[in-house]
C-alpha cells in the first residue's frame, strides 16, 4: 500500500503545482485569509472528508478516520501570506497588489490538500486518524496556532508534525533537531519623546534623531557584553523613523525590532538590559521615552523521539532524500504552541532554486516546487512511523 501511496504522491505532481501557484496568485495575509480557507474547505467537502471551519480564526481542520485502529496524528500546513509587494516575473504572480506568498506557505497547503485526496482513497487501509490541519496567521503574532488550541480541538491528538519549505537547504535535504530548532520571536517598540526646534540652533532642543542613533548602537551590546556567551540571542532594530524635514530638528522618533531568543532567562535578561539602557540614554538628554515589549511565539522545541523518526525514516519515503540533523535556526514559527501540548516534530524540506538565492520574506523568494512531492511523502511517513512505533 505504502509504495503506491507514494506512487500516487509522485503522479500528483502537477496537482500540487496546479494548487500552488493558484493559492500565490490570490496571497491573503495574517487573520484576512477568507478565501484562501473557503477553498481549502471547498476541496474537502468535494473529497467527502469532514471538516470544521472558523476553528481559532479562519482555521480549517480535517480528519480522516483509517479502518484500522490506531492514533491521531496532526499533519500542519499554514496559508497567509506576506504584506510585501511581489518582484517576481512568473506567469502565477500574485494579483493581490501588497500581498505575496513570499514564505511558502503557498506550498505548504498544496501538499497537503493533495496528500488529503490520495489518502481518502486509502482510508479503510490506513490506520488510526489523520488530521488535516489548516492553520491560518502564522505570520504575525500571536498567530493562529494558539487560537486554535485554546479551542480544543487538538485535544485528542496524539502527535502532531509539519514541515517548512525552505529556500535556503537544496532540494532533497530534509533537516530538523532533536531538541531547540527555532528561535523564540519577539517584538519591540520604542518611542523617544524629546523637543523639536529650528536646524539652527540644536542647543534648545532635546534631538530625538540622536538619541535613537545612539539607541541603535547601544542596543547591539546587549548580546555582545552583557550575555553569557555561550548562549545564543539575536537583538535586532529593524525600523528607524524621525524627522520631517531638512532643516527641522526631530522630537520624537521610533524604532522598532525583534529579539531572537532560546532561554526564558535569556529573554528576561535583554528586556531588563534594553530597559535600562533606553533610560539612560533618555536621562542624558532629558527626554522621556514609551518601551513597548511583546513576547511573541515560544521557541520551537522538538520532542527528541518525534524527531528521531523524520531523521531515521524520512529517505524511506523517497530515495532521493537525506535527512540530518542541523543547528538551530533563529526564524520563529507558532507550530511551537503544538509542541508545547503534543508530542511531535518540525522540520525543513529543502526547496533552493539553484542561481535564485533570495530568502523568505524577500520579494522576489521563490521555492523549487519538486520539493511540493517530498513534503508530501515525509509527512505521510511521519504519519506513517508514529503509528508503527506506537501500536494500537
Amino acid at each position: 500500500m505504502w509504495k503506491d501511496i507514494f506512487a500516487a504522491i509522485d503522479h500528483a505532481y502537477e496537482e500540487m503545482v496546479e494548487i500552488r501557484r493558484y493559492l500565490h496568485q490570490y496571497p491573503e495575509v495574517s487573520f484576512k485569509e477568507e478565501k484562501t480557507a473557503k477553498y481549502i474547505a471547498n476541496t474537502y467537502e468535494q473529497l467527502g472528508i469532514p471538516y470544521q471551519t472558523q476553528v481559532g480564526g479562519n482555521g480549517v481542520i480535517a480528519r480522516l478516520e483509517g479502518g484500522k485502529p490506531g492514533k491521531t496524528v496532526a499533519l500542519r500546513a499554514d496559508f497567509d501570506a506576506l504584506p510585501i509587494q511581489e518582484e517576481n516575473d512568473v506567469p502565477y504572480k500574485s494579483k493581490n497588489d501588497g500581498a505575496m506568498h513570499a514564505c511558502g506557505h503557498d506550498g505548504h497547503t498544496a501538499t497537503l490538500l493533495t496528500l488529503a485526496r490520495i489518502l481518502s482513497d486509502y482510508q479503510k487501509d490506513l490506520t488510526g486518524t489523520v488530521v488535516f490541519l489548516h492553520q491560518h496567521a502564522e505570520e504575525y503574532a500571536p498567530g493562529g496556532a494558539k487560537p486554535i488550541i485554546e479551542t480544543g480541538a487538538l485535544e485528542d491528538v496524539d502527535a502532531v508534525f509539519g514541515t517548512h519549505l525552505w529556500a535556503t537547504t537544496p532540494l532533497g535535504t530534509i533537516e530538523t533537531a532533536k531538541g531547540p530548532f527555532m528561535a523564540g520571536a519577539d517584538r519591540f517598540e520604542i518611542i523617544i519623546k524629546g523637543k523639536g526646534g529650528h536646524g539652527a540652533q540644536p542647543h534648545l532642543t532635546k534631538d530625538a534623531l540622536v538619541i535613537g542613533s545612539q539607541l541603535v548602537t547601544s542596543l547591539q551590546q546587549i548580546v555582545s557584553r552583557r550575555l553569557d556567551p555561550l548562549k545564543t540571542a539575536v537583538v535586532t532594530v529593524a525600523q528607524f523613523e524621525s524627522g520631517t524635514a531638512f532643516n527641522v530638528i526631530a522630537d520624537t522618533a521610533k524604532l522598532t525590532g525583534t529579539v531572537r531568543t532560546f532561554d526564558a532567562e535569556v529573554q528576561d535578561t535583554i528586556i531588563k538590559e534594553m530597559e535600562k539602557i533606553i533610560k539612560s540614554s533618555c536621562l542624558s538628554y532629558d527626554a522621556d521615552y514609551q518601551f513597548d515589549y511583546y513576547k511573541g511565539y515560544p521557541p520551537v522545541i522538538n520532542h527528541a523521539d518525534e524527531a528521531e523518526l523524520i531523521l531515521k525514516h524520512a529517505p524511506e519515503a523517497d530515495e532521493t532524500l537525506t535527512a540530518r540533523e542541523t543547528a538551530p535556526s533563529m526564524a520563529g514559527e507558532d507550530f511551537a504552541y503544538y509542541l508545547q501540548e503534543k508530542p511531535g516534530a518540525f522540520y525543513f524540506t529543502g526547496a533552493r532554486i539553484e542561481g535564485h538565492a533570495y530568502p523568505h520574506h524577500h520579494p522576489k523568494f521563490d521555492i523549487d516546487e519538486r520539493a511540493l512531492p517530498h513534503a508530501a511523502k515525509t509527512l505521510l511517513q511521519a504519519y506513517r512511523s508514529y503509528q508503527e512505533k506506537h501500536p494500537s
